[in-house]
């Protein structure tokens, strides 16, 4: 006679807390679950108000410094490292992980007008209001040994900006004109100019290493070719760009921050109508910078707070502000697209989540899937207008707050006062312009 015995895996009935809670057996037979629905509902309500409740993005502050902070770069290959430059000739390298100052530099006399490391990370360049550009190196000196820079290149006028090639040993630097320079020489190999203004700031493109963009201040952005002696083409804005910033994860496309509080998405192939125009600050935007994913950017703002958009969104899904926090001259967001990092005016350099209810540490397997479970269903139900109206709704300083009321007012002014010129005007004299198209004056190619 034959006896069959029973046999069951514990993992299929106790739960992984090994507190031997049985598993509850469920039957996903929609015909037994005819609330599912309004259950999902519920429950993605309540997991959008705890994301509210647990958002609580600041992390840390970095003082320090003694003058207001006016640049920030990164370390290409070091996550925990940082450069920072003041305003009083002062550059900081710090240790996000301990959140301490490795080390201080005295490079320039007056402010540090652009950092940036060298695509190896081995060491990195200052530019000044003393016309100096300075090589580092990144790794302190040797006991008794004075902090010396590598290289001294003395310009003929003041240095405004400076980034470094991507991949080889060129950087650029602007001021009255673009220069490109080698870094083993003192002159520099090409030198590009499109009208009289001063440059304000000049990027590299990450992808396509030979581009590069600059803005100036006769409200000019420029694109050059480095393989070119010339320019390659400009736009012309109703108010001056401040910076621009190319997106890591798609070549043509850069996002340029405005004196009229709005950001500019381009695509260069076709800049006579900017891709998407990002409003929600009150006053001019000062710095942006991608996240390394190329799906958002984060931008500072003279109003005093910093905003995260997504890169297909008008509006802003996140705006960061402290009592203490006064204008954000530059912000960045780190390699590993978690945290972000703002400068401001009273001296700080403050840390931030990028997910402002984000659990940092470890997650067990079950965090994790109820992590994804709660996501997917703030998805599903986001266009909701309960959970909706709970997502969207952020504590503002009064300051903004007050300032948003007044530009809807003026706003609101503006079209009534268009459609009654259209009103009382022949027909076609007073055409419909959309909002893309308001702000871009002309496109010189």
């Amino acid at each position: 006679m034959k006896v069959k015995m029973l046999s069951r895996n514990p993992d299929n009935y106790v739960r992984e807390t090994k507190l031997d809670l049985q598993r509850v057996p469920r039957n996903y037979d929609p015909t037994l679950h005819p609330f599912e629905v309004p259950r999902e509902y519920v429950r993605a309500l309540n997991a959008t108000k705890l994301e509210r409740v647990f958002a609580k993005p600041f992390l840390a502050s970095l003082d320090g410094h003694r003058d207001g902070v006016n640049c920030l770069a990164k370390h290409p290959k070091s996550l925990a490292t940082v450069l920072s430059g003041a305003c009083d000739g002062e550059v900081r390298i710090w240790n996000l992980t301990k959140r301490k100052c490795t080390r201080t530099i005295q490079a320039h006399e007056g402010f540090v007008r652009g950092i940036c490391t060298r695509f190896c990370g081995t060491s990195f360049f200052t530019v000044g209001d003393d016309r100096t550009v300075k090589h580092w190196k990144m790794d302190g000196p040797g006991c008794g040994e004075e902090e010396e820079p590598l290289h001294t290149v003395l310009g003929k006028t003041v240095y405004t900006g400076i980034d470094h090639h991507w991949k080889e040993a060129v950087f650029a630097t602007c001021g009255q004109q673009v220069d490109i320079w080698d870094e083993q020489r003192t002159s520099p190999i090409c030198s590009m100019t499109w009208g009289f203004d001063s440059i304000s700031s000049v990027k590299f493109n990450p992808i396509e290493t030979f581009l590069l963009g600059s803005c100036a201040s006769d409200r000019n952005i420029v694109l050059y070719d480095m393989r070119q002696a010339t320019p390659l083409k400009k736009v012309i804005l109703d108010m001056r760009t401040n910076t621009i910033c190319w997106n890591p994860m798609e070549a043509f496309i850069f996002t340029a921050a405005n004196e009229d509080y709005n950001l500019y998405t381009f695509d260069m192939r076709a800049l006579d109508t900017p891709v998407m125009v990002h409003m929600d600050h009150v006053s001019a935007v000062l710095d942006v910078d991608y996240s390394p994913t190329g799906k958002e950017f984060v931008s500072a703002s003279f109003d005093k707070s910093i905003r995260i958009f997504p890169i297909d969104k008008g509006r802003s899904r996140e705006v960061y502000h402290t009592k203490r926090m006064q204008h954000v001259i530059c912000v960045k967001w780190t390699s590993d697209s978690k945290y972000i990092m703002c400068g401001s005016d009273e001296m700080n350099i403050r840390l931030w989540k990028a997910n402002a209810s984000e659990k940092l540490g470890v997650l067990t397997s079950r965090e994790k899937a109820a992590k994804d479970y709660n996501q997917k269903l703030k998805e599903k139900f986001q266009h909701h207008p309960q959970i909706k109206r709970i997502a969207r709704h952020r504590h503002l300083p009064k300051s903004i707050y007050s300032q948003i009321q007044e530009q809807r007012i003026m706003k609101e002014a503006r079209r009534r006062k268009e459609v009654n010129r259209r009103k009382h005007s022949k027909p076609g004299t007073v055409p419909f312009v959309s909002e893309k198209k308001k702000h871009i004056v002309a496109v010189v190619k």
